[in-house]
């Protein structure tokens, strides 16, 4: 992979988006990469993924508009269709994803963004989907997502009006979830990251699964898929050791490897 490089440490995967002279931004190339990246993490040793970009510019300043300028209306649909497929993917990917946004996060950029499960944003973070005042429209989810975190009003005043917003606004609209200072954003990622990664790696992914499955499902259906995965986790080694050691007070002596029994 030549635009996407990962480390793994103590169970938690860093994907560095790695293309910073154009300021990280996304092409049908760096797509790929990333769901190569994705697809080769190792996920009975890793627990939690958090998503940057190289430099203290850009997490991704959005899609390569030099590779979209001349596309016609096929080529820029199946180039949507390309960037959905692998924002799907991280949106469901089975380990939580927390995107460490250290800069520039403009259309593709946010989209990618919204696509993880959390978001930390650093001082001088500027999120947007600028994409109306380039003729065209949000293409990766932006419309979708946007409406779906910020609500449907605020997100039509953001895309309409191709307002580019600070990391304390996005911070005051509920788009992430805590701001930084540029240097203290990755120590605060891996934190947060340590914390979900010591926890029961089925019980996370059940987590997971049950918000995003049950979200859009009328109440009394979003319980049985809640009801499904919770009787899941029973009769699991961490389900076994967990409530063991919590009445015995002992700590609870993960299994070194993910399983799922």
């Amino acid at each position: 992979m030549s635009f996407v490089s990962c480390e793994v440490q103590d169970r938690v995967a860093v994907l560095t988006i790695d293309r910073p002279k154009a300021l990280n931004a996304l092409n049908p190339e760096v797509l790929n990469d990333l769901r190569l990246a994705f697809e080769g993490i190792d996920q009975d040793v890793v627990r939690c993924v958090i998503l940057t970009g190289a430099g203290d510019k850009s997490f991704v300043a959005g899609a390569d508009i030099a590779s979209m300028s001349t596309m016609t209306k096929a080529e820029g649909e199946a180039f949507g269709r390309l960037g959905n497929d692998v924002f799907l993917m991280v949106e469901n990917f089975p380990l939580p994803v927390i995107a460490a946004v250290n800069g520039f996060a403009l259309g593709g950029g946010n989209e990618l963004a919204m696509s993880c499960d959390i978001r930390l944003a650093s001082e001088n973070a500027l999120f947007g989907q600028p994409e109306v005042g380039l003729g065209i429209t949000p293409g990766f989810g932006g419309t979708q997502r946007l409406a779906r975190v910020v609500g449907v009003g605020m997100a039509k005043q953001l895309v309409y009006s191709a307002t580019n917003i600070k990391a304390s606004e996005a911070l005051r609209i509920g788009l992430v979830n805590a701001v930084y200072a540029p240097d203290q954003l990755m120590d605060a990622a891996r934190k947060l990251a340590g914390k979900i990664a010591s926890n029961a790696p089925i019980a996370v992914r059940n987590c997971k699964r049950a918000i995003n499955e049950g979200i859009e499902l009328p109440i009394a259906e979003a319980v049985q898929v809640e009801e499904r995965l919770f009787g899941a986790c029973f009769e699991t080694h961490d389900q076994v050791e967990g409530m063991s050691c919590f009445l015995s007070r002992e700590k609870p002596k993960p299994k070194a490897v993910f399983t799922n029994n």
